[in-house]
């Protein structure tokens, strides 16, 4: 009874930092968003946080090109999201991950 009461009013959910693609047909384009973990794939979303173009911006640039809000990322990494592993790749290569470690240090 006394959990019941603890928990009245809120709603626990299992948060994720994924990919959901976008794009033409062999021309995938990603959006890295946060999403309850028991959604589909492409289906809805809480927020965009960035997106990621693995084929680059033209032929001409092999690099692969992503852009990452990371003070939107540090925020829900602090709500507890866990990253799948390509998000965790790129949140790496932003900064963001150090930056979540840093706010984690400094509490």
């Amino acid at each position: 009874m006394d959990q019941d009461k603890r928990f009245e009013g809120t709603f626990v959910v299992a948060v994720k930092l994924r990919l959901v693609r976008m794009g033409k047909k062999k021309q995938p384009t990603y959006r890295v968003v946060a999403a309850e973990s028991r959604r589909a794939r492409s289906g809805a979303f809480l927020e965009i946080v960035g997106t990621y173009q693995p084929r680059g911006v033209s032929d001409a640039n092999p690099e692969t090109v992503f852009s990452i809000d990371n003070d939107k990322v540090v925020h829900w990494l602090q709500h507890g999201a866990q990253p799948t592993e390509r998000v965790a790749k790129l949140l790496k290569a932003s900064g963001a991950l150090d930056a979540f470690e840093a706010t984690k240090v400094a509490k």
